[in-house]
């Protein structure tokens, strides 16, 4: 079998990223084939807590006839000193795929990756979630037919899913990112300046600003994430006081009456979404938490060579 990483979005071709939410978008239409995994073996190591991304994966796994291995995270030699190199050394005679939320840098990932025998999947590093860019994307695909010309309005702190997004959405030409971070929490520098590049070769925007005046109205997306973000504290303890002013009411959703409202969950109501909007008929937060598994299998077929 074939073995591509999914580590970065940056990474992966344009022709990929396209092909792999094309795919998902198929499986969330009802197209599964059965088996395209069949003898395969795929890990699943999750030292953060996960309902959704564990969940699709390994459910996507086994309904493509493929094995499933888990481990928690305290079941690895890596709690003893072993390095994330020796241990995907070990795991790659073992393994033909392992997806891995460490939490951690994308650095321990590549490690992990720097054998040629086992796929790496990340499902969420610290700077970067691309498995739920990907899984944004079938999503929007699904509701809209592409994501091509789609403007999007994220608000909230530019966290590993506003970076994900931000290195994904600006490859179809003609969408609008519409980045509203709290001061001091904005999208990391440098995967803003690789998403403008990304923007720029597709006639695409990227814009981040650090208020809520002016927001953009028309927007075919409404998009934000809990305000702490899985893994994570925050050194300031007023950091609330930043924030309250970025929370997706009705009366963001009324600027866009056409909007829907996405948000990658766990939603906390009443903090970074109302009970009102995220409940509402404009909502798609939990159908997007479906596509997670759609979209899970299209990472895994184009991981093993498969698609």
């Amino acid at each position: 079998m074939v073995r591509n990483h999914v580590i970065s979005l940056a990474d992966i071709s344009d022709a990929d990223l396209y092909r792999i939410v094309d795919r998902g978008a198929r499986f969330a239409s009802g197209a599964w084939q059965d088996e395209t995994l069949g003898g395969a073996v795929v890990g699943v190591y999750f030292r953060a807590t996960s309902t959704r991304t564990r969940t699709a994966f390994s459910s996507a796994a086994l309904r493509l006839g493929a094995r499933v291995i888990t481990y928690g995270p305290h079941d690895l030699q890596l709690n003893t000193g072993e390095t994330m190199a020796d241990t995907g050394r070990v795991l790659g005679g073992m393994l033909d795929a392992l997806v891995a939320r460490t939490a951690g840098s994308t650095e321990e990932l590549r490690a992990l990756a720097s054998q040629d025998r086992m796929a790496v999947v990340n499902a969420m590093s610290a700077l970067e979630h691309p498995t739920q860019a990907l899984t944004d994307l079938t999503a929007i695909t699904g509701h809209f037919g592409e994501p091509a010309g789609r403007r999007v309005l994220y608000m909230g702190e530019g966290n590993n899913t506003a970076a994900a997004l931000a290195l994904a959405l600006p490859r179809y030409p003609g969408t609008e990112l519409h980045l509203r971070t709290p001061a001091g929490y904005g999208v990391d520098p440098e995967v803003l300046v690789r998403a403008k590049e990304f923007a720029a070769q597709h006639g695409s925007t990227v814009t981040e600003r650090h208020d809520t005046a002016d927001l953009p109205s028309g927007v075919d997306v409404v998009y934000t994430t809990r305000w702490q973000t899985t893994g994570t504290s925050k050194a300031d303890p007023d950091w609330r006081e930043g924030f309250v002013p970025f929370q997706v009411d009705e009366a963001v959703m009324q600027s866009s009456p056409d909007a829907v409202f996405m948000h990658d969950l766990p939603a906390h109501r009443g903090d970074e979404v109302t009970a009102a909007v995220l409940d509402g008929p404009r909502s798609i937060a939990f159908t997007q938490a479906e596509a997670k598994m759609h979209s899970a299998a299209a990472v895994l077929e184009w991981s093993l060579g498969a698609l």
